[in-house]
């Protein structure tokens, strides 16, 4: 069922309200906000990868924030323990019986600050709530709620200490995007107090908001052409030459996701292939793998969507709904 024009008008003035309070603390970077925001209402997880200091993590602290939801902070160190994300069973000598400590990881907002610092075994305890916001201790399954949103930052330079994230984790990841540096005017007013504290920023939103947000971007309506357009592109990935393993379905699944929200996000009942292009990057390149000899050439996964964009056509008409 296709949303009506008024719910997505109102999708598109929250969404906005919601960028425009996160961009308090993160001045001239309202577009990576957006797609942060396209991820959430989504149901999607953000790797944000840059240099120290560009404000990863104020982006994240922000957006949680912004929402009247609960957030936490895992800073992750090569000491961390699976037990010290996910809780453990501690038994009550009084009750004779063990009772569940949750973890920080049941949160609406969860920061996993540097995440690549810990150890792949404290990393893979995120493989299975990132994928079905389940928690499993000891056999027992428990949800952690909607909704849920986990923004790892890490850094590309320093690689000491460091554990690079596997490919099935990463592809857990719906989007991996970066801030880079503000530019000049941005630094102007970030020299002169412009920005906002994170501590400042006020909730705007709801937990029930976004569910209904995100519900209502799963019937955003995307034309049989416009699938056929992200299939192409996929398959576009298998085929590339400097391309050893391409985008998986799940990736496909993201981008088809990303592509609702993002159209809602506009004030939009239906998504087009632009909607698409704008999304192709941050959602699929992080799930190349290339091939030894193009990554020696210095070719890089997003060169490669790159081309893929030029060479398959995107559809010029639209069917009727």
């Amino acid at each position: 069922m296709t949303i009506s024009q008024e719910q997505a008008t109102w999708f598109a003035q929250s969404f906005a309200q919601l960028g425009d309070n996160v961009e308090h603390a993160v001045l001239g970077k309202r577009p990576v906000i957006d797609l942060v925001l396209v991820a959430m209402l989504s149901e999607g997880h953000v790797l944000l990868e840059d240099v120290p200091g560009t404000g990863k993590t104020s982006l994240a602290r922000a957006l949680a924030q912004s929402v009247q939801g609960t957030n936490t902070r895992i800073q992750f160190t090569p000491d961390l323990l699976p037990g010290d994300i996910t809780g453990i069973t501690v038994y009550d000598q009084k009750s004779g019986e063990f009772e569940f400590h949750a973890g920080p990881i049941f949160a609406n907002i969860v920061l996993a600050d540097e995440i690549n610092r810990a150890s792949p075994k404290t990393q893979a305890a995120l493989l299975e709530v990132m994928e079905e916001s389940n928690v499993t201790v000891d056999g027992i399954s428990r949800a952690v709620g909607v909704p849920f949103l986990v923004i790892a930052t890490q850094n590309p330079v320093e690689q000491a200490g460091t554990y690079r994230l596997p490919e099935a984790q990463l592809d857990r990841f719906l989007m991996k995007t970066s801030l880079g540096y503000p530019d000049h005017a941005s630094t102007l007013r970030i020299l002169g107090g412009g920005a906002m504290a994170t501590k400042q920023i006020n909730p705007v939103v709801t937990p029930q908001t976004l569910v209904s947000m995100t519900d209502l971007a799963k019937d955003i309506y995307v034309d049989a052409l416009v699938l056929d357009y992200i299939a192409r592109v996929v398959d576009a990935t298998r085929s590339a030459d400097q391309v050893r393993l391409g985008v998986s379905i799940r990736g496909a699944l993201a981008l088809t996701r990303a592509t609702r929200a993002r159209a809602a996000s506009q004030g939009r009942t239906y998504a087009t292939p632009d909607d698409v292009k704008a999304l192709v990057i941050p959602t699929l390149a992080h799930r190349l793998i290339l091939q030894a000899e193009a990554e020696f050439d210095g070719v890089t996964a997003e060169a490669v969507l790159g081309q893929v964009l030029l060479e398959v056509p995107p559809p010029t008409q639209r069917e009727a709904v």
